[in-house]
């Protein structure tokens, strides 16, 4: 299952039921996990790790040091989850010595075409980046983030859980969870209505997040007051609560 023109590294472990396509490159300490399928013309470069019953497509290159002038050359890693699909031509950076030391896809992420993920980046699980979608140093996006095409995010820039970015936006600023953006630079549009129903939230969940929304970012108030608003008339659900501590801890401010 291993094509006889790619090139292995003898320092790669490769399971045994791996398929490897014609003149792909793989390197040293490379791992790749079980059922695997990896196409014709991908690179892979040293210090990757690579899960079980992914897909990545042709002509991809991952691993490849970072785009920092800072960078030393460590040894740093790139990790990807299990069941993620990576299409052609995508590009994934190592993470640098001074940013974590790894650049992280979660499991089940979707990675379309031209797609590119830099150094330190934290991507979580069932996120799905559309065709160009790039992604600046040290970003994190959560849980069940969809980032439309062409959309360019700034570093240090966290997406959070179920949010939504439209196509060709520019984000330099934090987006909360549960929430759709779009433009350039990126404002706010809603609450993601049609996401949150697709992924099972209960009307009672998603009514309390509109009314949060209301609060915060529609009548005017300072954000500490729509704070405090939200902690006196609002249920405390988890989902609320994420939403708040999101703000809280938010370095770069947020989306508004």
């Amino acid at each position: 299952m291993i094509h006889p023109t790619a090139i292995i590294s003898s320092k790669a472990q490769i399971d045994t039921d791996v398929k490897i396509g014609p003149y792909t490159v793989i390197g040293d300490d490379v791992v790749v996990g079980s059922g695997t399928t990896i196409g014709s013309h991908v690179v892979i470069d040293p210090y990757v790790i690579i899960g079980s019953d992914c897909q990545i497509f042709q002509y991809a290159a991952i691993g490849a040091i970072p785009q920092s002038l800072k960078f030393k050359g460590g040894k740093t890693i790139v990790k990807i989850g299990d069941k993620t699909l990576i299409r052609e031509f995508v590009t994934i950076h190592r993470g640098t010595e001074f940013g974590g030391g790894i650049t992280e896809i979660g499991e089940e992420c979707f990675l379309m075409a031209y797609t590119h993920i830099a150094h330190d980046c934290r991507v979580g699980k069932n996120v799905v980046l559309a065709n160009n979608a790039t992604l600046a140093g040290h970003i994190e996006i959560g849980d069940h983030a969809t980032i439309g095409g062409l959309v360019a995010i700034h570093q240090f820039v966290r997406i959070g859980d179920y949010a939504f970015v439209g196509g060709k936006s520019a984000v330099v600023k934090d987006i909360v969870p549960y929430v759709i953006v779009a433009g350039d630079r990126a404002v706010l549009r809603g609450i993601n209505r049609v996401g949150l129903k697709r992924h099972g939230f209960s009307p009672a969940t998603m009514a309390a997040l509109k009314k949060v929304y209301r609060i915060i970012f529609r009548i005017g108030l300072t954000l500490n007051e729509a704070i405090e608003r939200v902690g006196a008339q609002v249920e405390p659900l988890p989902e609320v609560n994420a939403l708040i501590e999101f703000i809280k801890s938010s370095q770069r401010g947020i989306t508004r």
